[in-house]
């Protein structure tokens, strides 16, 4: 379960904006920390100077994860969204 954040303070050259709300927020957070990730580990893959097949596998997996963790985020969300907009329909719908 994913706890709300009140702000994040973002390092130099990222977006400028302190965070606030619950669940979408958090999904932002898991976001940057995948691409950071996935960067780093790619970055390391290189620092040999020589890339071979076996990194270039290991970049493509790790692309892989991190699309695969955001698409679920954000389905995720539309179907938290949808949910929302069901139960606030039934909420306004006058009682017999």
């Amino acid at each position: 379960m994913d706890a709300p954040i009140r702000s994040v303070h973002w390092p130099s050259g990222s977006p400028g904006v302190a965070l606030t709300g619950g669940r979408k927020t958090m999904d932002d957070v898991k976001k940057v920390y995948r691409e950071t990730e996935q960067n780093a580990k790619e970055t390391w893959r290189k620092s040999d100077g020589d890339e071979d097949l076996a990194d270039k596998v290991g970049n493509a997996g790790d692309e892989i994860r991190k699309d695969l963790g955001n698409t679920g985020d954000d389905l995720g969300n539309v179907g938290d969204d949808m949910k929302k907009t069901v139960d606030q329909e039934r909420k306004e719908q006058p009682t017999r």
